[in-house]
């Protein structure tokens, strides 16, 4: 059954306390740890409550359009080892959300590992633009990250995951221990994407087998709203043919009637970003303001 937008997601693990918006002073806080939820009044989408506990922060600047923005960051600029995060976010029905990074996720040397968890769910008519700035995990760095979505029949998604092959002018390109994605979508109850990608050093050089590509990007579009910009999407990517040794590479799978997979490799965060504004153009009208504008 589809997951309401009073209901986490993700259901906390046995042992641990979820922390509502409004926490009594006698609950144990867990660290790493947002809520926020996004309501429609007025024809205006408004945060009707936000939370989180350090090193995590949740920010949400004012804009010019009608969907919230919203932007993670944590206080020590970036993930140190044994750091976890958790967000869960609920869109109401008729609401739109931006959810962002302030910056690069910066995931630090860390043996025993880093995690970032999103958990959201989306209304009916609905929509949730999940855009966060790439990961840049450095050499010696393990980096875990799970996303549950949960879509009612008429909401929508656009959700992109991307990492580079870290501090490449430093002489790290590739040299992190492990960087693993989990991303899982149902929408009206029915699984619509199930994506995964490991990463390992211990399964060989990632150097020698990632080549000349430094950015590796996956975006989801999905959703009865977002049918003609899939459409859009799908024959521009096919009517482009993949050439040998080219220097980025475009690929795109359908998910069902009304969505897409898009993938993207390339030489440069530079590079991946044109090509990713270029595919998503249609973002800002969506939200009645551009985002990018003021930071890619």
């Amino acid at each position: 059954m589809m997951t309401s937008a009073n209901t986490l997601a993700c259901e906390p693990e046995p042992g641990v306390s979820l922390i509502m918006a409004q926490p009594s002073l006698r609950t144990v806080r867990q660290p790493g740890l947002g809520r926020i939820t996004v309501e429609q009044t007025g024809g205006r989408s408004v945060v009707r409550s936000v939370y989180a506990t350090s090193p995590l922060r949740l920010l949400t600047p004012k804009n010019h359009g009608h969907a919230v923005w919203i932007y993670s960051s944590s206080y020590g600029g970036g993930l140190v080892d044994g750091d976890a995060i958790t967000i869960h976010v609920a869109v109401g029905t008729d609401s739109q959300a931006f959810l962002s990074t302030q910056s690069a996720t910066k995931v630090y040397r860390s043996p025993r590992g880093t995690a970032v968890t999103l958990c959201a769910d989306v209304e009916e008519n609905g929509l949730l633009v999940c855009v966060p700035d790439a990961v840049v995990c450095y050499a010696g760095a393990r980096y875990r990250q799970s996303q549950k979505i949960n879509l009612a029949s008429g909401a929508g998604l656009i959700l992109l995951d991307w990492f580079t092959s870290g501090r490449r002018e430093c002489g790290e390109r590739w040299l992190f221990d492990e960087y693993l994605s989990h991303t899982v979508i149902h929408q009206d109850g029915h699984l619509m994407v199930h994506d995964a990608l490991a990463l390992r050093a211990s399964d060989g050089e990632l150097v020698t087998r990632l080549g000349r590509y430094d950015v590796m990007a996956v975006a989801v579009v999905i959703g009865q709203m977002l049918q003609g910009d899939v459409d859009r999407i799908m024959a521009r990517v096919q009517d482009e043919r993949v050439r040998r040794h080219a220097d980025r590479i475009v690929t795109v799978a359908p998910v069902s009637s009304a969505g897409c997979v898009l993938r993207v490799a390339g030489p440069s965060i530079e590079d991946v970003e044109h090509t990713l504004r270029d595919l998503l153009y249609f973002v800002p009208g969506l939200l009645g303001d551009s985002p990018w504008a003021r930071k890619w």
